[in-house]
């Protein structure tokens, strides 16, 4: 159905480009706010752009969702549909930190099929971070084979985040990059054991990442602990909860009161 191959040669070169004009590098770079404490730059836009046409050409067939266009209702007459954000984790990219990422997903009938992230900014063995996953083939980082966290106890739980609050002080804090797809995709790579958002957030935001987390094993669902579905006509949804799968019910257990309370 699609040249997996071309499409990580596009999403490659995407992170490219941003990579291009990132600041950690010295670069300046144009920013401007899209709506109060929503910062957006050139770059998210030149990505957009050419993520676009090259994605489009690829698959004409399928709709289109991104962060940075338009939407347009006809995406919702289509099998597929991308689901695109340029750069997740704008915060980082300006301030020249490297916790951002490209990321691309493509949906069929509401459930993703390919996921992939490019973070050139984040070097393993010196090159930058790939990550891919196939639905039904398994999860990648850099070519190695991801196999998600197995914690079975939710206490001691390694969370991405600046600091845990005091009703959950069992919890680890580790490193939190503003990305929240690499923040899920740490938990495909057993780098924490929990990721867990309680606000509204948008497709665009997690479909690769989810895709790539579920591939991997972990345990993927809403704030609620419903599945997940992509390409709906509010393409929102509150919160994502990505776990180790032993510890799921319990995290979604200690989650109710203030999913209910937040989310309803």
């Amino acid at each position: 159905m699609i040249d997996r191959a071309r499409l990580e040669r596009i999403v490659r070169e995407a992170g490219a480009i941003a990579l291009a004009t990132w600041p950690g590098h010295g670069h300046a770079l144009e920013v401007w706010e899209k709506s109060p404490d929503n910062p957006v730059c050139a770059a998210d836009l030149a990505v957009d752009a050419f993520l676009t046409r090259e994605l489009r050409t690829l698959l004409p067939s399928a709709g289109w969702l991104s962060e940075e266009t338009i939407d347009h209702p006809e995406r919702l007459e289509r099998g597929l549909c991308w689901l695109v954000d340029p750069i997740d984790g704008t915060r980082d990219f300006i301030r020249g930190r490297p916790g951002w990422a490209v990321s691309v997903a493509l949906v069929s009938e509401g459930r993703p099929l390919f996921g992939m992230l490019a973070a050139p900014a984040r070097a393993i063995d010196g090159e930058g971070e790939f990550w891919s996953a196939e639905a039904g083939r398994g999860a990648w980082r850099n070519g190695v084979a991801l196999s998600a966290s197995r914690r079975v106890a939710l206490e001691g739980s390694r969370v991405p985040t600046d600091a845990v609050p005091r009703v959950d002080s069992d919890l680890v804090p580790v490193y939190k990059p503003n990305s929240i797809a690499l923040r899920i995709a740490m938990v495909a790579a057993d780098e924490a054991d929990l990721l867990a958002t309680l606000r509204w957030g948008f497709e665009w935001d997690v479909a690769a990442a989810a895709l790539i987390a579920r591939e991997a094993g972990a345990a993927v669902s809403d704030a609620f602990g419903q599945p997940l579905a992509y390409n709906k006509r509010d393409p929102r949804a509150f919160g994502v909860l990505v776990t180790a799968p032993a510890i799921h019910d319990a995290a979604i257990e200690r989650l109710a009161e203030r999913a209910e309370k937040l989310g309803r």
